[in-house]
């Protein structure tokens, strides 16, 4: 029984947000060379912002966020489009990559509405050992009026929070 706790103990979920965009591959290629390591599980949180409620599942899921979906799942168009989400190939080669080099759990949550706050939720009942998100690099000005979603991560979530910057960012 103590070897069991003991193992869940060591057990790291480590958490990425994404929306398959440049700043968020970018962000996945730092936590898989710098944080990622045998054994972690990596969460991906896929947040939409415009529920599409055509697709059954946003209704279902809507409140709670989509169950777990494990990445060989995800990675099937027909499945990924069920939740509303539109992975790239070279996002999702990256993690299959990942997943088989550094032996870590690749496994997806969509959830909708405001990404602050869904990403916030999500670190909580998950919960997470830590969170790495991209930084789309907006300006002051820009910053202010739409609001930073890195921004306001760091300074809500309840587990260490990494913001990973691209190049040109």
């Amino acid at each position: 029984m103590a070897g069991e706790a003991a193992s869940a103990a060591a057990e790291r979920w480590v958490g990425a947000a994404v929306d398959f965009s440049e700043g968020s591959r970018g962000a996945l290629r730092w936590a898989a060379d710098n944080l990622l390591r045998a054994g972690d599980h990596l969460i991906l949180l896929h947040v939409l912002k415009d529920p599409d409620y055509e697709q059954g599942e946003t209704l279902l899921w809507e409140a709670t966020g989509s169950p777990l979906i494990p990445l060989s799942d995800f990675s099937e168009p027909t499945i990924a489009k069920k939740y509303g989400a539109k992975p790239d190939a070279e996002t999702l080669d990256m993690l299959n990559t990942v997943a088989r080099q550094k032996e870590v759990v690749v496994v997806f949550k969509v959830l909708w509405g405001d990404p602050r706050e869904k990403l916030c939720q999500a670190i909580n009942e998950i919960p997470m050992s830590c969170l790495v998100i991209g930084s789309r690099g907006l300006g002051k000005l820009k910053r202010v009026l739409l609001g930073s979603v890195s921004d306001y991560v760091v300074n809500n979530a309840t587990c260490p929070v990494t913001v990973v910057k691209t190049a040109d960012g």
